[in-house]
């Protein structure tokens, strides 16, 4: 049954074309004979976005084949747009430059499905996910699209004889939904959010009895997730109102930046089926909320497998580890457009608040930007950026601070002396606003050099779009301040 599988899809276009090679399609054939005569009814045909949302279509179950044959076409537009679905780029005039002219008259791209990415939907066991790459529609790679990026920035570390391992912890809300928002007149270009209530109130970080009355919901969404094959580790009761967090044992860059997407995306979906609303919005505008963060766990393997950050001395940092640090540093306000995307998600960036404000890193210090965990014999030495919102786009932020630590290494880049009073010193300050990431990200060459003018264009174009429709909006804080007194 495999090899009739294989025979149908190796005359297909993809095939033919080299954009699914050999392993690709003996793990579609398998899959296509796994599923063949199954429950299954459908599949959603899916791509991360630019934003790390999932968009795409989806297939029955019979037509499966044909994807991994032609690939799906899709409208080249959801590339294009912001996180109100305004398209933001040009594509009418005939002024789209580059490989965006592909992209003209809302034309067609093509998306390439990973037959690894296969999973049967655990709270809707008769459907199931594939992930693509999206290609222009005569197959060119697209210099944005955000899996491809990543692969680019793992590509250059192998190269090197160098592999990422990273581990996630992930802060998010769940509320219940007290109306749904769905009257006309709360549709819009974004629709309006819902309103909500809390399901547990106080501020009680690690709270056994507050974990109690939260464990349904943690259960829900970790049986989920397990199902899915995410490796989860812990479930939390976080700092804030109704907030969670969630662990993650440690995996590869790319292998966690679709758990990543799968996890933020089962967590919405499921609660939504069960009248609650998961955000993972860094700050909500509910009273007396916390902020959430992101934070990413990351330790550098040789060639062997070996952890380079190990220290042979307590207090001392390896070349490579001293290396990656201050890489990650020297291009922490350029990247910040990677890791915090949103105009939200510079209201993080408080003192004293367990969230960094300046560009440090400190040993063990929950306050800077990149804390150090090392010691002689520890085969989990690594370092955390404590710098990203959970709403960040994670193939991006992966390969921000892959291109980042690349940078230390090569240019033999040594950190500076470790802080002891994070918020107290004079360390470069973070951006404290998305267009101050915006500018920082166009005066730095990190990424133009290395990913290309498409992609530097691209990012920029797409967020000060953002930026500007942000500015547009009169906000309560201008209402309070200026109604009554002028």
């Amino acid at each position: 049954m495999t090899s009739s599988f294989l025979t149908q899809i190796s005359s297909g276009r993809l095939a033919q074309d080299g954009l699914l090679n050999d392993n690709a399609l003996r793990e579609a054939a398998e899959l296509l004979a796994r599923i063949d005569g199954s429950d299954l009814e459908t599949v959603r045909i899916v791509f991360a976005d630019q934003h790390g949302l999932l968009r795409g279509k989806t297939v029955t179950a019979a037509s499966l084949a044909s994807v991994f044959r032609s690939g799906l076409n899709l409208p080249a537009t959801l590339l294009l747009k912001d996180t109100s679905n305004r398209t933001v780029f040009p594509i009418w005039d005939g002024s789209t430059p580059g490989v965006m002219a592909t992209m003209a008259g809302a034309g067609d791209m093509l998306l390439v499905p990973d037959p690894l990415t296969f999973r049967i939907l655990p709270w809707s066991p008769h459907s199931a996910w594939l992930f693509c790459d999206p290609y222009t529609r005569d197959g060119q790679s697209l210099p944005f699209a955000p899996r491809p990026v990543l692969r680019r920035a793992v590509e250059m570390l192998d190269q090197r004889g160098l592999g990422l391992t990273v581990g996630l912890e992930v802060e998010f809300h769940v509320f219940t939904r007290k109306e749904e928002s769905l009257s006309h007149h709360h549709a819009g270009m974004p629709g309006q959010p819902p309103q909500t209530e809390l399901l547990d109130q106080g501020y009680q970080y690690l709270s056994e009895t507050n974990y109690d009355r939260l464990e349904p919901v943690m259960d829900m969404l970790r049986r989920n997730a397990q199902a899915l094959g995410l490796p989860v580790r812990s479930t939390e009761v976080e700092m804030g109102p109704s907030q969670f967090e969630f662990t993650f044992e440690p995996a590869s860059a790319m292998a966690h930046a679709d758990n990543m997407i799968m996890f933020r995306t089962m967590v919405k979906e499921v609660c939504a089926r069960e009248g609650l609303h998961a955000t993972f919005m860094c700050r909500p505008k509910t009273a007396n909320s916390a902020s959430s963060g992101w934070h990413l766990h990351q330790s550098l393997t040789d060639a062997e497998g070996k952890n380079v950050f190990i220290p042979s001395e307590q207090g001392q940092l390896t070349p490579e580890a001293s290396a990656w640090i201050a890489g990650l540093l020297a291009h922490a306000p350029e990247s910040c457009l990677l890791t915090t995307p949103t105009v939200n998600g510079y209201k993080r960036y408080q003192p004293f608040q367990l969230a960094p404000d300046r560009i440090e890193w400190g040993y063990d210090n929950r306050g800077a930007m990149v804390r150090a965990l090392m010691a002689p014999g520890d085969g989990a030495s690594r370092v955390e950026n404590r710098v990203a919102e959970p709403a960040a786009n994670p193939y991006f932020y992966f390969a921000s601070q892959i291109l980042s630590g690349i940078s230390g290494l090569d240019k033999g880049m040594t950190a500076p002396s470790p802080v002891e009073t994070p918020y107290n010193n004079a360390a470069e300050a973070l951006p404290p606003s998305l267009i101050a990431a915006i500018e920082a990200f166009e005066r730095g060459g990190l990424f133009r050099d290395v990913l290309g003018d498409d992609f530097a264009d691209y990012m920029s174009t797409l967020k000060r779009a953002e930026w500007k429709r942000y500015l547009s909006i009169v906000t309560e804080w201008e209402q309070h301040e200026y109604f009554g007194i002028f």
